[in-house]
C-alpha cells in the first residue's frame, strides 16, 4: 500500500513553493516556516548578504544542528546499550 503524498503550498521569503511529502501538511508548513525564519534571521543580522548565500548559511546551520543531535542521540543509545549489559 503506497503512502499518501501531500502537496502543500508554502511561502519562503515571499516566494511560493509547492512541497510534496508523506508527512502531514501541518508538518510540512512548520518546516517551511522554520526555514523562512532562519533565512530571515541571517538576512536581518547581515543586511548586505545575498538571499542565496543566506539560504546556504541557513542550510549549513541546520545541517550542523542535525549532526549535533544525531551525535547526542547516538551517545544516548550507546549509554542505554551499556546499561543493559
Amino acid at each position: 500500500m503506497a503512502e499518501e503524498i501531500n502537496r502543500v503550498a508554502v511561502e519562503i521569503l515571499g516566494e511560493r513553493y509547492l512541497l510534496k511529502g508523506d508527512r502531514s501538511p501541518e508538518y510540512i508548513r512548520r518546516l517551511a516556516a522554520e526555514v523562512d525564519h532562519r533565512v530571515r534571521d541571517i538576512i536581518n543580522r547581515h543586511s548586505r548578504i545575498p538571499i542565496t548565500k543566506a539560504a546556504v548559511l541557513a542550510a549549513v546551520n541546520l545541517a550542523d544542528e542535525l549532526n549535533r543531535l544525531q551525535e547526542s542521540y547516538d551517545g544516548l543509545v550507546k549509554m542505554i546499550e551499556r546499561e543493559k549489559v
